[in-house]
Order: C-alpha cells, then structure tokens, then sequence
C-alpha cells in the first residue's frame, strides 16, 4: 500500500515550527529572519520525512506548475527523432521543471486531445514537435498558453526552432571540395529539372539550396542528378546503378540523406569498387546505422537533441524571436577520400 503523502504540516511538526515559518524556509524566502538552526531543523526534517512540495497546490497560488507539455506527431516512438524528446526533456529538468509527453501519430483527434489533457493541467508551456521537419497544422482550440514549435513552423506560433539546412547544404559540399573533388560529383536524391516546382519541405528546400550555392560559388556542376522521391535505400541502390552504368563514373556521390548512401553503398561494392577509393560520399543525417557502414558513413547530422534544449530554452526564457537555426554538425569517417597528409577518419 502506499504511504501517506508528507504534508508542509508534518514537516513544521518535526521542527518544532509554525507551518508559514516551514513554508518561508522551504520556499528561498530571503526575508524569513528565522535563526540558522530554524532553518537547518527545517531542511532536516524535510529530508527525514521525504517531503515533496505539492506542485499542484503551489501552482494556484502562484500561476505556475513548472511543467511543460511536449505534444508531438511520432517522436518519442521514432528512433530517428528521438534526440528532439532527449533534449527538450535535459533542458526542462535542469531548469526544474516536468515534460509532459503527448503522442497524437498526427491525427487531428488525438492532438486536440493532448492540447485539452495539457491545458486541463495548467501547464506553464507547449513544445509542438514534429518527427520530420514540417509545416504543422494544429487545431483550432483557443488558448493564450505561451508555445514553441520544434522541428516545424506553424503561422500562428512564429518562435520555431529548426535545423540549419543552409548551411548544411554547405557543410557536405565543401567536404568534398576539400577532399580535392571538385569535379564529377553525382547528386542523388533531387534533379532540378525533374523536381521544379515540387514541394518536400522548407528545410529540404534550404538544404537543396545551400548545396547549390556552394557548388555555383566554386563553378562546378554536378556529373548527374537523380530524382528520388522516396528517399529510401532501394532508391539509392537503384539510382546508383544507374549512374555507374553510365559513360562517366562519379569522383563522389553527394546523397541528400544517408538511406540513400545506404543503397549506393550497396551499388557500388556490386560493381567492384571501393569507397572511398574510388568513389567518395557524403550524406546527411546521421543515422545510426551510418557508423557501422564500412567505410564508415561521412554526414551532417540533424542536431536533434541540441534544438530540443533550444526550444525549452526560449520557452523558458520567454525570448522574443522567430525561426531559430541550429548548426549541422558534420560528422567525419571514412567514406571521402582524404589527402595522405591528413590522414583517413575513424
């Protein structure tokens, strides 16, 4: 059976105090003029006891139940994005504060659901997240509860923690071109003749965007480019196939996300050849399956757990700011071929 909950009131017992004298001590007030041993007696008997403020009484009084709700689409169930929830929970803690977490599988239902549950709950904020960078739709539910989207945008909430696509884009580029690869780059994942005019999504707009600003900064164009609409490993394998049959052989592949490299991994050691030694490659987002590939996988990866921290940071800290970028980490191994001097990454 459960024990009794420790009250405010047993806790001024044991110490031989009145109950607002218990409260002034436990609560930081720097006006109590109660004697040192008042106030040692008081954490002692707190910590012999196991008392445990009731957050929910304090937050009538003042307003705030120091917890947060992070409502996301498939998060906290997807592997890949499960650093956003790693990291927006690290920052709330050490902020002392509760998530919340709400899973909705991004049905309308069940997200208007989770924002009832969590405002019912008075929470003092909301991180909307979603697994796949995005535009978010949300419900039409009226509430003035301060909010912060992570990994997505949404028109009414303008404060958006995303990742840095842009410079992203850059990152993987100029890798290459200090590898000395300047020429006979493959794209695989995206063709501008093919793809004008489609629609993914802002961020793989910015990432597109920044490795073409990089390549036309340096006047290199890339050998091919291959549309793929699913970026899958079977579409990297295939599409790789393709373009290893092809008159010109690639110097390196730029692939827009490493289960694309996953599948021209596979191309390529069908065809006889060796990464990096003959062909090159760099992708991005770090998956984890990137570091068991051998040669191991070259990519700039998502910082997930960094912008998690960043969203309960400008929630926290009320910051007044708008779309917020986080840098790309780029993560080297061993799959760009590197001058001698410089050595071959782990």
């Amino acid at each position: 059976m459960l024990s009794k909950r420790v009250t405010l009131a047993d806790v001024a017992r044991r110490a031989g105090l009145s109950v607002s004298a218990a409260s002034m001590i436990l609560n930081g007030r720097p006006d109590t003029r109660l004697s040192e041993d008042a106030h040692a007696r008081v954490h002692a008997a707190a910590a012999e006891l196991g008392y445990r403020p009731n957050v929910a009484a304090r937050g009538l009084k003042t307003d705030k139940t120091h917890t947060i709700a992070f409502v996301s689409d498939l998060v906290a169930t997807t592997r890949y994005a499960s650093g956003l929830i790693t990291g927006a929970i690290a920052a709330a803690e050490s902020a002392g504060h509760v998530m919340m977490v709400l899973e909705t599988g991004g049905e309308p239902k069940r997200e208007t659901e989770a924002i009832g549950a969590a405002l019912d709950r008075q929470v003092d904020g909301f991180v909307f997240a979603s697994m796949r960078a995005r535009e978010l739709f949300l419900p039409e539910i009226s509430f003035d509860t301060p909010a912060v989207m992570l990994n997505a945008t949404n028109a009414r909430f303008p404060r958006a923690v995303l990742p840095d696509e842009l410079g992203g884009g850059r990152s993987a580029v100029g890798t290459l071109f200090a590898a000395g690869l300047e020429e006979g780059i493959a794209l695989l994942g995206h063709s501008e003749k093919e793809e004008k005019g489609l629609f993914r999504s802002a961020t793989v707009a910015d990432r597109i965007a920044g490795i073409r600003a990089a390549m036309a900064e340096h006047g290199a164009e890339f050998t091919s480019e291959s549309s793929i609409w699913l970026w899958e490993p079977d579409g990297g394998y295939q599409a790789t196939r393709k373009i290893l049959r092809g008159r010109r052989k690639p110097s390196a592949i730029l692939a827009m996300n490493d289960r694309l490299a996953f599948g021209a991994y596979q191309a390529i050691a069908e065809a006889g050849l060796r990464i990096p030694e003959d062909i090159s490659i760099v992708s991005f987002d770090n998956d984890e399956l990137a570091a068991y590939l051998r040669p191991g996988l070259t990519t700039v990866g998502l910082p997930h757990q960094a912008m998690g921290r960043r969203s309960v940071e400008i929630l926290l800290d009320n910051e007044d700011v708008e779309e917020t970028r986080v840098p790309m980490p780029l993560v080297e191994r061993a799959s760009v071929i590197r001058p001698p001097s410089l050595g071959v990454p782990a």
